[in-house]
């Protein structure tokens, strides 16, 4: 407002000691932060582009530009406005998280009586009671109730996730609507959602080649900037005569286009043209389930032209799921189910989890059990009724009273696995399988579509990774690998010159991960190791996000070319027109601050448009 009231104070022409008054408040406000930067600055021998603009502030003072001075500030301050807010946009992605993190929980004592305690006073192992609307107050195990979250500050996503009993949940997530207890696996200092926190705080500190290159740009290029501004008005003055200081006859001084060269090759916007897309991107990516380790990671993967994926838990679930009910004889599959989900509801492994989940989800009948043992290496049994009841491999049946049936029942195909169940009458078995995930058939497609090439590392045999491949419609498969043979396969693709991006679950494939060009995981939820050993983290273990971070990489690529072409091509221009002619100390002025704000503002529609 003072520098607007100076404008019009010297129209109307008022004394020029209001003139003067009205700039000298305008031009105090408009340096003041770049005053004090500045001067830190040079207490440690450094200069930077404030000390810049000030040079140019006072010079523009020194030949009576006052408006001009008074511009060039207000426009200095209003693009490092525009640099700030997206800082802060990046920072409450951040914090939101925080925010998120509960304060208090609820917890049972031995006795059953309940207590709230604030969240740093929990131990692993103790339990929980969670109401409808609560957050889970650190990360643990469904030990009773069945309920569903709202997981979305983990994945972006705020479709409800069912849970049970043996069901994982997480800080920071809400209890929709049951009332569960739960057990503590991890202690909230330790939970995945303050990983994510710490990942996305280290992000913003890695800085992308491109930006470290800018950074040591700036400095060297702030010193050549003064030196030849010196050149330059000496050359004007002694070699084409121009007065020094003050305008004569129409003809600009040396010192007024000197000023104006400082100006226009000054290179704030070249600066900020490349961290403010890479903050900018990590910032949509952290919002919408998608972490990047640092620019360079967002750089990388805009790059890749192959993509190698683990089959499982990467274009599978990595859960099993039963698939068949065989009962010999036939049309007695719903007791044999029975019969499974009695001998495994009270057990968490895989196999067991599977069993429950479908038996649940047919609604059977649930049967009492005593005298439950474990058979090492075999399998479970109990007392069920009045007689016995097995669960197992197949090698239970071959030792009992109904191995003529392995004979009539040959072995199931090698992407099956199966579980047997013998009881007094009756034998039958479960099939079970690996599921796919829904949205990788998609995921491949689109990658095939921007020209990427495919390719599945897997332990698994040869037959059940073709089926899954060929289903899937991955370009090119090789199966039974060890994790050195699969760190050989990535090896050579970067031999041949291809830029690979592995996919995996960040623990068995740790070593191949770390020999690709760029390294994804799958899940935040997952180890410590896949947040450790990875570029890129995919939450909550969802495939199709790989497509949201492609885009995005390759989008922030496109908006740090368009930036540094404003910020390069303005400084070309106008340093050249600023050589070879006159030019006001204004445009130098609009042009050169007014490419600062539109990279700021270029930068931003990362954060606020969509990539996926």
């Amino acid at each position: 407002m003072a520098g607007i009231a100076g404008f019009v104070a010297e129209k109307l022409g008022a004394p020029p000691w209001a003139q003067f008054a009205l700039y000298g408040v305008a031009l105090v406000a408009g340096g003041w932060d770049a005053a004090i930067d500045s001067w830190e600055n040079l207490r440690h021998r450094k200069l930077d582009i404030h000390f810049l603009m000030l040079a140019v502030a006072v010079g523009a003072v020194l030949v009576g530009a006052y408006g001009e001075a008074t511009l060039l500030l207000f426009l200095f301050s209003a693009s490092g406005a525009m640099e700030a807010y997206a800082m802060d946009r990046t920072q409450r992605e951040v914090s939101s998280l925080l925010h998120t993190a509960p304060k208090e929980a609820t917890v049972i004592a031995a006795d059953g009586a309940h207590h709230v305690v604030t969240v740093d006073q929990l131990k692993v192992g103790q339990r929980l009671a969670v109401k409808p609307g609560e957050m889970f107050a650190a990360d643990g195990e469904v030990v009773k109730g069945e309920t569903a979250s709202d997981e979305s500050t983990l994945t972006g996503e705020s479709v409800p996730v069912e849970k049970s009993v043996g069901s994982s949940v997480f800080s920071g997530t809400i209890n929709l609507w049951g009332s569960v207890e739960v057990n503590v696996v991890r202690l909230p200092s330790e939970s995945t959602l303050q990983k994510i926190v710490r990942l996305i705080q280290t992000a913003q500190k890695l800085k992308a080649p491109s930006q470290r290159f800018t950074d040591r740009f700036g400095g060297n290029y702030t010193l050549l900037v003064l030196g030849a501004v010196t050149a330059m008005f000496l050359v004007w003055w002694l070699g084409f005569g121009l007065p020094p200081f003050q305008s004569v006859d129409g003809r600009a001084s040396a010192f007024y286009r000197a000023m104006t060269l400082l100006v226009v090759a000054s290179p704030c916007a070249l600066v900020l043209s490349i961290p403010s897309a890479i903050l900018a991107a990590i910032a949509w990516g952290a919002k919408h389930g998608v972490l990047f380790r640092g620019g360079a990671a967002i750089e990388k993967l805009a790059e890749i032209d192959t993509v190698a994926l683990d089959k499982t838990g990467t274009l599978t679930t990595g859960e099993l799921a039963v698939v068949a009910v065989e009962s010999f004889p036939t049309g007695r599959e719903r007791e044999l189910l029975e019969l499974a989900y009695a001998l495994e509801r009270h057990s968490h492994h895989p196999i067991a989890r599977a069993i429950t989940h479908h038996a649940r989800k047919e609604n059977v009948t649930v049967r009492e059990i005593a005298r439950f043992e474990s058979i090492t290496g075999q399998g479970v049994r109990a007392q069920v009724g009045d007689g016995h009841a097995f669960l197992g491999r197949r090698e239970l049946v071959a030792a009992g009273p109904f191995a003529q049936w392995l004979e009539k029942v040959p072995p199931a195909a090698a992407e099956f696995s199966e579980v047997w169940v013998v009881a007094p009458g009756i034998v039958g078995r479960l099939l079970l399988k690996d599921q796919l995930r829904a949205e990788s058939r998609g995921v491949l497609a689109a990658l095939k579509a921007n020209g990427i090439r495919t390719y599945m590392l897997t332990g698994d045999r040869r037959h059940t990774a073709e089926s899954v491949a060929k289903e899937l419609g991955v370009d090119e498969v090789r199966a039974g690998l060890s994790p050195e043979q699969k760190v050989e396969i990535v090896d050579g693709f970067r031999q041949q010159g291809r830029k690979v991006a592995m996919v995996g679950d960040g623990v068995n494939d740790a070593p191949s991960l770390a020999a690709a060009y760029v390294s994804v995981a799958m899940g935040a939820r997952g180890s410590d190791a896949a947040l450790e050993q990875s570029e890129v983290v995919l939450m909550h273990d969802r495939i199709e996000n790989f497509l949201a971070a492609l885009r995005l990489s390759r989008r922030a690529r496109t908006i740090i070319k368009q930036n540094l072409v404003i910020s390069l091509g303005t400084v070309i221009v106008m340093v050249g027109a600023s050589l070879v002619g006159t030019i006001p100390l204004s445009l130098g002025v609009i042009a050169h601050e007014g490419s600062t704000v539109v990279v700021c503002l270029n930068s931003l529609r990362l954060l606020l448009g969509k990539n996926d």
